[in-house]
């Protein structure tokens, strides 16, 4: 399980490299995690109730009231919220932690190390092997902060939480990048309803909600490590349609409405699978989250045959620790499926 502070070549193009590259308007999109086009009609609705209001800044109510819906949805208290116009955002505030030496489990998302690395801040990736398991004992012990996703992406693994529980040190801050815990059924080994003075859990809103265009996400913690992520931010950093989507989408029946997407969306995945490995296509398992890990031959071949047949799926290459070879496709229902496996069989492995 190498790790490495230098990487000289490391490329920021490619930590930079997102799915919504992929996928040009009009394809079939296995690229981008979001689930849908649009958010659900009542939703749109009432984001577009407040369009009246634009012409006034967002007032000091608005973004209490999201506060409060976000820390009744976890259990937690308010001053444990912190809104944030995506978890990009917050992602970008983790230099202001001051880490002396900041790990980053990988194959992962890998806006965290990019942020970290451009504010010059010495990063070690931790590079896990198939069947990619978190083990505590690979991440250097001088890290006084730690990145992991949960379910984490691109892998869809599941960490349970008592791993995660277990990189907690003296001295150090674990994030954990839970962009897509709401997509798994139960939000099972989640941390964001449990106070830990140096557990940072950062949610994302932007997937189960087709909110992506709009920036919505919050990250949890205690007071006054969010106090350091929210120093010298600018005045009014959400707005008006951001913070009421926020708190919009957790009040109790829209979260409710959330688990049940979750529900579809593990049965979908579970019968996606079989049908890509009748194709001669690796899947890795267990898988979790609302995307999958593909393996295949020539995978940079399949992926542009595949986008001249209208599909789009995500290159694997720009995750640290995946070589060539590797897809991600989103989870999505059978008749976008059905697209996917005649065309995969039409242009071959």
């Amino acid at each position: 399980m190498p790790d490495d502070t230098d990487f000289p070549d490391f490329d920021h193009a490619r930590l930079r490299h997102h799915g919504d590259v992929d996928a040009r308007p009009g394809m079939v999109d296995f690229a981008v995690n979001v689930q849908g086009s649009a958010p659900p009609r009542w939703l749109r609705e009432r984001l577009a109730g407040r369009l009246g209001e634009l012409g006034r800044y967002p007032g000091d109510a608005d973004e209490r009231a999201a506060r409060e819906a976000v820390a009744a949805r976890h259990g937690r208290s308010v001053d444990e919220v912190l809104l944030l116009a995506g978890v990009a955002e917050g992602f970008a505030m983790l230099p202001r932690l001051g880490s002396r030496l900041a790990a980053v489990i990988h194959p992962s998302f890998t806006e965290p190390e990019l942020a970290l690395r451009e504010a010059g801040v010495p990063v070690a990736r931790v590079l896990l092997e198939a069947p990619y398991r978190l083990d505590g004992a690979v991440v250097p012990e001088d890290a006084d902060l730690v990145v992991i996703g949960n379910p984490t992406n691109p892998t869809s693994v599941l960490h349970p939480a008592d791993s995660i529980r277990a990189l907690r040190r003296p001295g150090r801050i674990v994030v954990v990048d839970e962009a897509f815990a709401d997509a798994v059924p139960g939000e099972l080994e989640s941390l964001a309803g449990e106070h830990y003075p140096d557990v940072l859990v950062f949610r994302s809103l932007t997937k189960t909600w087709a909110l992506a265009g709009l920036r919505c996400g919050y990250v949890l913690g205690a007071p006054e490590v969010l106090a350091r992520l929210n120093h010298g931010r600018p005045h009014w950093p959400l707005g008006t349609l951001q913070l009421e989507a926020i708190a919009a989408v957790s009040e109790p029946a829209a979260v409710a409405e959330a688990q049940r997407k979750a529900e579809a969306i593990a049965a979908d995945r579970t019968a996606m699978i079989p049908r890509l490995r009748e194709l001669g296509v690796e899947v890795h398992e267990p898988a979790a989250g609302p995307f999958l890990l593909l393996r295949v031959p020539d995978a940079e071949l399949l992926r542009k045959r595949l986008a001249d047949k209208g599909i789009a799926v995500r290159r694997g290459d720009t995750f640290p620790g995946l070589e060539t070879g590797y897809l991600r496709v989103a989870v999505r229902p059978a008749e976008a499926v059905d697209r996917l496996v005649a065309a995969i069989r039409d242009v071959g492995l």
